[in-house]
């Protein structure tokens, strides 16, 4: 029997968001090439809906669909109500109650919890709205590291590529592995991906102010791989290392051992993606001594090895510039 899958569109939604779940859940075949799954695409009374790229679509559903579908999956928005304040109209809230199986690309998460489907519930969402997401919906267990979680009858995934992940995962689940890595072939995409979302995730460092502990911050980068110690910042701070962890703290949020290891792996990430030294330089030059402590940063802020984290970037970067 063919999966109804609904998709729900709100105003302002993503438009690869829309695309994800149609084009990977119907290459989904059995292995006498009958399709698994059947995609319909709704909206709240039917209406057209705008995307943040620009364009209007029409679903040719209203939510009353959600009652035929075995899976209900909600598209991410850039901008609107869910976003501001948290909350949906009633109507939509509703007719998200008591679905089999719940499904949220990047920022549909946020109508998921504010329909109340995540409440102490694991979830994930796009990084850079993770601090948002967790200020409206403080009951949900964040975790924006991952690419996707299946907490069951609930998945949510992170951003657009991330759905991708979830959709080939469901697959998975619902059909064994040797389908979903034929509908991987199909989609010209890999059937898992290592990692999580944080090896995505850009870090800034603010410029120095003159001020505080930011200039030693500054020079604890052009010393990253020297061994530091806090008496050694806290020389440089001129303050004492009572202080100078304080003022640490206040100023970053995290302790000076905790800052310098992760400027560490920034450094060691940016090796890894630039340059052919070997892992044993790399670890060197971005001050872990050893290829073992670097394996062991880098998998604890990234989820992946060195060498898997070099294979997805360095590849990247050659197919990128051989289509020039």
């Amino acid at each position: 029997m063919v999966h109804r899958i609904a998709v729900v569109v709100l105003d302002r939604f993503a438009p690869l968001d829309l695309g994800t779940p149609g084009q990977v859940f119907r290459t989904a075949e059995s292995p006498a090439g009958e399709r698994l799954y059947e995609v319909v695409t709704c909206s709240p009374g039917g209406a057209p809906v705008r995307c943040s790229a620009g364009y209007t679509v029409l679903p040719d559903h209203d939510l009353g669909v959600l009652d035929s579908a075995d899976t209900v999956l909600v598209t991410g928005v850039h901008g609107g109500q869910v976003l501001r304040d948290g909350t949906i109209d009633g109507e939509l809230r509703e007719a998200l109650q008591g679905r089999p199986r719940v499904m949220s690309i990047c920022t549909g998460a946020f109508v998921l919890a504010a329909a109340g489907l995540l409440d102490d519930r694991p979830a994930t969402t796009h990084w850079r709205e993770a601090g948002r997401f967790a200020k409206l919906f403080p009951r949900v267990k964040l975790d924006a590291d991952v690419l996707f979680i299946d907490d069951g009858d609930v998945l949510t995934s992170a951003g657009i590529a991330a759905g991708l992940d979830l959709c080939l995962h469901v697959i998975r689940r619902d059909h064994g592995s040797e389908v979903a890595n034929r509908a991987a072939r199909r989609c010209v995409m890999p059937p898992w991906r290592d990692g999580g979302q944080a090896q995505y995730i850009e870090r800034l460092v603010p410029p120095a102010t003159g001020t505080g502990t930011a200039t030693t911050r500054t020079w604890m980068l052009t010393q990253l791989n020297t061994p530091l110690d806090l008496d050694a910042l806290a020389e440089h701070a001129s303050m004492s290392v009572r202080t100078f962890t304080r003022r640490f703290r206040e100023e970053t949020g995290m302790s000076p051992a905790r800052w310098l290891n992760l400027q560490r792996v920034e450094q060691a990430r940016h090796l890894l993606e630039t340059t052919d030294l070997g892992v044993e330089e790399v670890a060197r030059r971005a001050g872990f001594g050893t290829t073992v402590s670097l394996r062991q940063h880098l998998h604890a802020s990234v989820g992946v090895s060195p060498l898997a984290y070099r294979h997805t970037f360095r590849r990247r970067s050659l197919s990128f510039k051989d289509s020039q």
